[in-house]
């Protein structure tokens, strides 16, 4: 049974080891690379376990998904962002990004946002496939890569104010 937890800012171990396995087994599908975040020193990844509102997916004891919301990427205070996304191999197809959307969405509404955005990387056909399977739309946008100013991220949106 896939169980969500939402680990504390002293659970930054946690969140460190589901991160890097997300980099280091879909590195195409983040900006940011395995050995960057692997570099970090403890300071940061605390500093990030309280910046970021954290949701890991666990079955057995074993971390198998991960996302998280963030606030003040977005211009608009009604926004908030979905970062990190991510499901291990073994449990695509499973509803675990659903759950983990889910737990995002519902920290998102009760923060105060009515919109929810995620940025997909261009050429990323399954995750965006997925996204408008669960209900996100393309907003028209898009964000040159901070790492690769010459590809492109592709911005989705979520409606809050239904459900």
């Amino acid at each position: 049974m896939i169980e969500i937890h939402s680990p504390l800012p002293d659970d930054w171990r946690v969140i460190r080891q589901v991160r890097l396995s997300s980099l280091q087994e879909s590195p195409h599908a983040f900006v940011s690379t395995y050995a960057r975040e692997a570099a970090f020193g403890e300071s940061t990844w605390r500093d990030r376990a309280t910046t970021c509102h954290w949701f890991v997916a666990v079955e057995d004891a074993a971390a198998v998904g991960v996302a998280g919301g963030i606030d003040g990427c977005s211009n608009d205070p009604a926004t908030r962002e979905l970062v990190g996304m991510w499901v291990a191999p073994s449990h695509r197809g499973r509803g675990v990004a659903r759950l983990l959307l889910g737990a995002v969405s519902n920290w998102a509404r009760s923060d105060g946002a009515s919109v929810l955005s995620l940025g997909v990387r261009e050429g990323n056909h399954a995750a965006r496939a997925a996204y408008l399977r669960m209900g996100l739309r393309p907003s028209g946008e898009t964000a040159a890569q901070r790492n690769d100013p010459s590809s492109s991220i592709g911005i989705m949106v979520l409606d809050l104010s239904f459900g």
